[in-house]
């Protein structure tokens, strides 16, 4: 098989997740921007991520956030799972909700009263249920946990609980489920927040066991973060368990990923496939919220920005970057990566898609496809899905 053959096998592998609450309503602090057409029940979400993957071929699967998409009766997350299945799609990833009740208002999991944090274990349990009834493999969590002000609470108390609440969670997974755990280095707590950086992630994910892995959310680092050396320590130490793809200019911005800086993303995806990280194993997943963009369309591109990254990082001549890295040419190395860098791969990734059977242009294939209006004339009435909902 020629390099350009392998590289284009490779990418007709790759497989990004969406998320249900993407395709929903959602805005800033100040403002949540309604759009036409938005679902309005979980089955809708998924009829809208079964486009993005028909015009991409690599959007399989979608993620799931409880409770905003909590359907009702014994048997109702088996039946979403068929609507899936009928669409073309599968449920993905089961993502919990600690931080929207009145209770949390001082944490969740690591809350100084016993009762909350037993409401909060309890509805992370309930999301291991769903996974059963689901077929997920992956329970995400992510917490608001921490605290605004110097003593307003014990730092180490709450590691406590953070670790025990984790350790009875952990227990309740089955085979072939795992626990991924993201990190946040402030917001919506200011002084302390309990899961802050990779590092205090992947010490409670050591304790805990191999079925516990870090989640790294590209939007959730100081400026000035070498996120690439985070992916290859954690895939180093076997405990990277997937991405949330996003990007930001300031903080947790949660835009298209690729938007700010395309650059980081090739950075983070060439770490990923020199260190074997181009697998199954390694959930490729999105966490964006579109305010004011189109969001099927915005969707789409933040799958073909990944795709442009993942297409530029397997073009990397790896033998000539050892060769140059072991000679100390730093000016070598670093024109091997660039090279990759600045390839235009997108008239490969239209052959990747022809040959997949697929519309070359993917945005402008939806665009003629008529479903942005059908869903605009046809979902009247009800509540749409977002924030919340």
């Amino acid at each position: 098989m020629t390099e350009l053959a392998a590289v284009k096998a490779a990418l007709k592998t790759q497989a990004v997740e969406t998320p249900s609450w993407a395709y929903g309503n959602s805005g800033t602090r100040f403002k949540v921007f309604a759009q036409q057409g938005v679902p309005r029940t979980p089955y809708e979400k998924l009829d809208d991520a079964a486009q993005v993957h028909a015009f991409t071929g690599v959007a399989p699967t979608v993620a799931l956030h409880i409770p905003w998409d909590k359907v009702d009766g014994s048997d109702g997350y088996a039946e979403l799972a068929k609507h899936a299945e009928e669409r073309g799609v599968k449920l993905g990833a089961i993502n919990s909700n600690t931080f929207q009740d009145d209770d949390y208002r001082l944490g969740s999991i690591c809350h100084p009263d016993a009762a909350v944090r037993r409401k909060a274990v309890d509805h992370l349990l309930e999301c291991v249920d769903i996974m059963d009834a689901t077929g997920s493999a992956d329970l995400k969590l992510w917490f608001a946990d921490g605290t605004n002000y110097p003593g307003q609470d014990d730092i180490r108390a709450r590691q406590d609980r953070l670790a025990e609440g984790l350790a009875e969670v952990y227990e309740r997974l089955g085979d072939g489920q795992r626990m991924l755990l993201e990190y946040k280095f402030f917001e919506p707590a200011f002084y302390t927040t309990d899961v802050p950086d990779w590092g205090t992630a992947y010490a409670h994910c050591l304790k805990l066991g191999e079925k516990a892995q870090v989640v790294v959310d590209t939007g959730h680092h100081a400026p000035g973060t070498n996120i690439e050396f985070i992916v290859a320590t954690l895939l180093r130490e076997g405990k990277l368990g997937g991405f949330d793809f996003n990007s930001r200019f300031y903080a947790d911005d949660d835009l298209m990923v690729g938007a700010a800086d395309p650059f980081q993303l090739f950075r983070i995806m060439y770490e990923v496939v020199r260190g074997g990280g181009f697998t199954p194993e390694v959930a490729f997943m999105l966490d964006q919220c579109h305010n004011i963009e189109a969001k099927i369309p915005a969707i789409i591109r933040s799958v073909m920005n990944v795709q442009e990254a993942t297409a530029k990082a397997l073009l990397v001549d790896r033998v000539a970057l050892a060769e140059a890295q072991a000679a100390g040419d730093v000016l070598g190395a670093n024109a091997v990566v660039m090279d990759a860098y600045n390839t235009d791969v997108r008239p490969l990734l239209r052959e990747v898609r022809e040959e997949m059977g697929l519309d070359a242009d993917p945005i402008a294939a939806y665009a003629r496809s008529g479903w942005a209006e059908k869903i605009v004339a046809e979902r009247v009435g009800g509540q749409q899905a977002g924030w919340g909902a």
